[in-house]
C-alpha cells in the first residue's frame, strides 16, 4: 500500500480507527475524518506512533451538514493530488428523529446522503487516481431496508431501526448503481457487512455486545488491498467472502429513483 493514498470516513474510533491502524502499517498514506479535532489530533499522535508512518493525515468534518462534507471534500482535493481510495465507513444509530441543520433525518444525512455527496466530490481525484477503489459500509440490517419515497426520512412514521436498515439499504443500492455509471473509469465500488462489532453504534442502537474492531475492519482492509478483488465491482461482502445480494437490495428502480431524489436533496445535477 506504499505510495497509496487512502481516506477513511468515521476514523478517530471503532472500525474506522482500526481500519486507519492496518493500513498504516502496510504504509498507506491514511487520511483521517472525525467530528472533534481534540479526538482527531489524539488518535492521529496515537496511530503515528503505534505505526511508525507519519504519513497520517486528518481532517475534522460534521457529516450531518451538507457543507460541511463539501468542505471535507475540497480541503482534501486541495491537499492532495491523488486518492486511491475512499472508505465510506461513519454511521451512525439513532434513537430518535432528530434533524440536521439541513432538516433532513439525521440517520439518512449521515449513512447515506454524506457518503453520496463525498463520492461525488471526489470523483474526479479518484478517476485521476485510477485503478482506485470506493468501500461503502453497510450491514446485514439492509435486509429488512425498503425504499418508500414517502417516507425515506420518517417524515410520516419514524422507528430507529427502520431508519437504520433503510440507509444500509440506501449504502447498497447507491454501490451497486455507481458501480454501473463508473464502468469503464478504472474505479471499482463495493459494499460490505463489517461483521457484529463492539462500537458505540452498536452500543447505542442495541445495547448488545459485539465482535472485536479487528474483525469489524477484516474486510474494509480486504476490499482496500486484496489483488484478488482489483477488478471486482458492484458486490457486497461479508467476512472478505461475495454474498449475493436479494433482488430488492439491486432493484434497478429503486436505485434509480433514489439517485434522483439524493441528487435532489444535495444539488447536484449530472
Amino acid at each position: 500500500m506504499q505510495e497509496r493514498t487512502v481516506l477513511i470516513t468515521g476514523s478517530t474510533d471503532g472500525i474506522g480507527k482500526q481500519t486507519a491502524l492496518e493500513l498504516a502499517q502496510m504504509g498507506a498514506t491514511v487520511l483521517l475524518h472525525g467530528r472533534d479535532r481534540q479526538r482527531g489530533t489524539s488518535v492521529l499522535g496515537e496511530l503515528r506512533q503505534a505505526t511508525g508512518n507519519q504519513h497520517i493525515d486528518l481532517f475534522i468534518a460534521d457529516l450531518s451538514r451538507i457543507d460541511q462534507v463539501r468542505k471535507l471534500a475540497a480541503d482534501v482535493k486541495a491537499k492532495y493530488s491523488h486518492l486511491h481510495v475512499l472508505i465510506n465507513n461513519a454511521g451512525i444509530y439513532m434513537n430518535e428523529r432528530v434533524l440536521t441543520p439541513d432538516g433532513l433525518e439525521m440517520t439518512f444525512a449521515v449513512n447515506h446522503l454524506a457518503p453520496f455527496i463525498l463520492t461525488h466530490d471526489l470523483l474526479d481525484l479518484l478517476k485521476h487516481s485510477a485503478p482506485s477503489r470506493l468501500i461503502t459500509v453497510s450491514s446485514v440490517a439492509h435486509q429488512r431496508g425498503r425504499l418508500d419515497a414517502q417516507n425515506l426520512q420518517g417524515e410520516r412514521k419514524f422507528s430507529p431501526y427502520v431508519a437504520y436498515s433503510l440507509s444500509k439499504l440506501a449504502n447498497i443500492l447507491f454501490t451497486v448503481e455507481i458501480a454501473e455509471r463508473l464502468a469503464g473509469t478504472g474505479i471499482t465500488a463495493n459494499c460490505l457487512h463489517p461483521g457484529v462489532i463492539n462500537t458505540k453504534l452498536l452500543r447505542d442502537g442495541f445495547s448488545i455486545e459485539g465482535g472485536s474492531p479487528e474483525e469489524g475492519a477484516e474486510t474494509s482492509v480486504y476490499l482496500a488491498t486484496s489483488p484478488a478483488v482489483e477488478e471486482v465491482t458492484g458486490k457486497y461482502f461479508v467476512k472478505k467472502r461475495e454474498v449475493r445480494l436479494s433482488s430488492h437490495a439491486v432493484d434497478r428502480r429503486d436505485r434509480h429513483e433514489l439517485w434522483r431524489i439524493s441528487e435532489k436533496l444535495a444539488g447536484i445535477s449530472t
